[in-house]
């Protein structure tokens, strides 16, 4: 379906030859075309403009066409837009190494840069793995993770994901087999008691010898299904890893800066982890950039073991550009009253989707920080819903049960208002 207004003769080539992300090449869903985008609204090939509630997959924190990253980019052109980083290196790294390790939990010291989130994870469990191999312990291969879990689409990845929820059941047969335990009961904001944690440590107390690490996203899971679980929750994990000697990992790429009110998710319950991934926002939306970020035991012994390297090294490996973004964006962020923006968007969030709570049809309305969510009893129309909330000037894209917002930090309350309130009109009418 073209956007409302003429004729689009892009789109058509759009829909005959581009295969868009979890979407059938011949799909009925409606696709729209944006020319340029500005502050925290995208405008399509139409002139029609929507407010963007995504974030752009909640990479976006800064909004678009922000002109202190755009300028940082420019100056970086001159020198370089990309070189290898196998036996070389450059100042956008060496900066960025130095900013994400002045912010970071202080027991991470080493950084290994990727081009997406999903690498991120499979560099992380890698890395687990190769470090247990060189401590003479093999055997240990294997992963526990979360029922409604979300890690990503690469191989590695799509194993510690939900293999009923997780998008990747048809690829069961292919993917090493893992453990899992249930999704967290307790809330944010919750207790977490000794029921919560008693299957996960039935599983290290058999099987610890065997397990590599344990990969979480921490407090909220994302894509897997949006829930925010207790600070209490993740302290237990942390201190069950320790007590079982397994590596934890903390998949921050959905999380970290900012997003929920701490700089990095696992400041809420004050743990560290072992080997934490960042991604989607590190960049401000920019470039493609993730990294895995470990600690000195962990790159220590994967140096003295064998091979004696790191057995992994993208092309794309901490791309100059994508470096100086990083840089720029982080800059922005710290420099910024983001904890402010924060709170006042977790309020707008909290009084304008609090009608959504009456509905018959709504299971659970929650919001953390920078992200409210409505979770619907059935599975959104989205052939419906999507074209309702362009009608309304806003760009919300929900997927199975639910309907969620992640706006730029930099929207203000009235954009935030139309956002919600449009929201609200939409959930009423399906």
């Amino acid at each position: 379906m073209p956007p409302i207004g003429n004729f689009d003769p892009l789109l058509s080539i759009d829909q005959n030859s581009i295969w868009h992300p979890y979407s059938a090449m011949q799909s009925d869903l409606p696709i729209y075309h944006v020319v340029s985008a500005e502050g925290v609204r995208l405008k399509l090939s139409n002139g029609q403009q929507l407010i963007d509630g995504m974030s752009s997959w909640w990479c976006a924190i800064h909004g678009y066409n922000h002109p202190k990253i755009n300028s940082a980019l420019q100056c970086q052109l001159k020198d370089m837009a990309h070189v290898m980083f196998g036996g070389l290196t450059h100042t956008p790294a060496i900066k960025l190494t130095e900013k994400l390790l002045s912010i970071v939990p202080n027991t991470l010291e080493a950084v290994f840069y990727s081009d997406s989130g999903s690498v991120s994870v499979e560099v992380a469990m890698k890395m687990a793995i190769q470090y247990w191999y060189a401590k003479g312990q093999a055997q240990r291969q294997r992963f526990i993770s979360l029922r409604s879990g979300y890690h990503g689409d690469t191989f590695g990845a799509m194993s510690v994901c939900d293999p009923v929820t997780g998008m990747h059941n048809l690829f069961s047969k292919l993917l090493p087999e893992q453990l899992f335990i249930e999704q967290p009961k307790c809330r944010f904001g919750e207790s977490c008691g000794e029921d919560d944690i008693a299957q996960l440590k039935k599983i290290l107390e058999k099987d610890s010898e065997l397990i590599a690490a344990f990969i979480m996203e921490p407090i909220v899971q994302g894509a897997g299904g949006m829930w925010f679980y207790s600070a209490d929750y993740l302290k237990a994990v942390a201190q069950l890893c320790r007590e079982y000697n397994v590596l934890l990992i903390f998949d921050e790429i959905a999380t970290g800066f900012g997003r929920t009110g701490k700089l990095f998710a696992c400041e809420h319950a004050k743990v560290t982890p072992d080997i934490m991934c960042i991604g989607k926002a590190l960049t401000g939306g920019y470039l493609s950039l993730a990294a895995t970020i470990t600690t000195k035991d962990i790159y220590e012994i994967i140096d003295n073991g064998e091979p004696g390297v790191f057995m992994h090294g993208p092309t794309f490996m901490a791309n100059p550009l994508a470096c100086t973004a990083a840089l720029a964006s982080i800059d922005l962020l710290l420099k910024s009253n983001w904890q402010e923006k924060i709170s006042g968007i977790e309020k707008g969030l909290e009084n304008g989707l609090m009608p959504c709570k009456e509905m018959n049809h709504v299971t659970d309305v929650r919001v953390l920080g920078g992200i409210g969510v409505v979770e619907l009893k059935n599975e959104v129309d989205m052939k419906k819903a999507i074209p309702e909330f362009v009608k309304r000037g806003v760009w919300i894209r929900p997927f199975g049960k639910l309907i969620y917002l992640m706006p730029p930090y930099i929207i203000n309350d009235e954009d935030l208002n139309l956002l919600t309130k449009a929201l609200v009109e939409v959930v009423g009418s399906i």
